[in-house]
């Protein structure tokens, strides 16, 4: 039986994971210029998870009327508690890194995280591993791919294309500072490297834990209001050792309250839901396969807004990441076929069983009043 073609299933997520990745560059670059301007990448944390809270609070009200879903119990609450901590606990990190860095360098290790998550859903069998199957090949060498395009658009230049900085924008107040979008150089790089990879091999745990919760907890925002409101609560606490001053958390209405805010609904909310969601129908695997994508976005955010020079680097590191991707995403849609095969034969024989059964008996039971 074939498997019907859905834009629900096969072709939304794909767009929205796009989009998203777009979404989660432009808010690091926002965040990198709010600390260009001196605000606390602990505080950043605090009060972006504070807003997304707020945002969510109607969310366990309406899931209730809207759908039938599952009573939260302990152990469920236990699982979204542990993917606060994690999740928080990730974000402290990641940002205290970009705020060594560059948003650029963060995308660059952002890419070890396909082959984290694969690693774990194999770990932890929500993936099938299978060396001598096409399919366990292709996602395999397609997550290799993607991760080393990745590393030729960072590392290799190669001859300039065109030069833009003739286009640069500059009537943006935000553009006139400088925000290090690409290819910053650090004194602090080797400790910003170290801060991001723990944060990404957390980020990696968190999308494995949330596939889990939402097996047994069907209801993706609230379960993220939630895992936002232990997030807010850590965040705050670990903010306060770490900000002591209480100027820290003056925010002033500059571009520290447009990163804040556009954090708060366009990331801890808008970007966790759409993930949640995204995860519950194709696997964790499926969503970290687009996260070599920021790289490009970050590099041809840099060509069109910042007027940088386009290398042919660039353009080779992403025709690699494309056909990476699209050799998972071939895998992740053969995969899925065959689980739908699967599915309907064992329908069929589910079906099929009763009346084998009662024809079985029946023949027994004549040929015993025969003899």
């Amino acid at each position: 039986m074939a498997r019907r073609w859905s834009f629900y299933k096969n072709l939304l997520p794909i767009l929205l994971l796009i989009g998203i990745e777009c979404n989660d560059m432009g808010l690091l670059t926002l965040f990198k210029a709010a600390t260009n301007k001196g605000m606390s990448n602990h505080v950043f944390v605090a009060y972006a998870y504070a807003i997304a809270t707020i945002v969510l609070i109607p969310a366990p009200f309406i899931s209730k009327r809207s759908r039938v879903v599952p009573p939260l119990s302990f152990s469920i609450l236990s699982k979204i508690v542990l993917l606060g901590i994690i999740g928080s606990s990730s974000q402290i990190l990641g940002y205290a890194g970009i705020s060594y860095s560059s948003p650029t360098l963060a995308s660059s290790i952002g890419n070890l995280v396909p082959a984290f998550t694969f690693l774990l859903a194999v770990f932890f069998r929500m993936e099938k591993m299978d060396v001598k199957s096409r399919i366990s090949q292709a996602k395999v060498m397609g997550s290799i791919i993607s991760i080393a395009g990745a590393f030729v658009l960072t590392f290799y230049k190669g001859p300039s294309i065109s030069n833009n900085s003739h286009t640069k924008i500059t009537s943006l107040p935000l553009l006139q500072q400088p925000i290090n979008l690409p290819r910053a150089v650090d004194t602090n790089w080797v400790l910003a490297g170290i801060l991001l990879t723990a944060d990404y091999l957390l980020f990696s745990i968190w999308y494995i834990l949330q596939v889990d919760v939402l097996k047994d907890y069907p209801d993706e925002l609230s379960m993220l209001f939630f895992y936002n409101v232990t997030s807010t609560i850590i965040s705050t606490i670990v903010g306060s050792i770490l900000e002591p001053n209480a100027s820290a958390w003056k925010i002033r209405l500059d571009i520290s309250l447009v990163s804040i805010l556009c954090s708060g609904l366009l990331g801890k909310f808008l970007s966790n839901a759409i993930y949640a969601w995204v995860m519950h129908i194709k696997g964790p695997v499926f969503v970290t396969a687009f996260k070599p994508l920021s790289i490009v976005i970050s590099v041809a955010m840099g060509v069109m807004f910042l007027g940088d020079t386009l290398y042919i680097g660039s353009i080779i590191g992403a025709t690699i990441i494309s056909i990476g991707l699209y050799t998972v995403l071939w895998g992740k849609s053969k995969e899925e076929a065959e689980e739908d095969v699967i599915g309907s034969l064992e329908s069929l024989t589910s079906e099929n069983v009763p009346f084998l059964h009662s024809y079985n008996t029946s023949y027994s039971e004549k040929k015993t009043d025969t003899n």
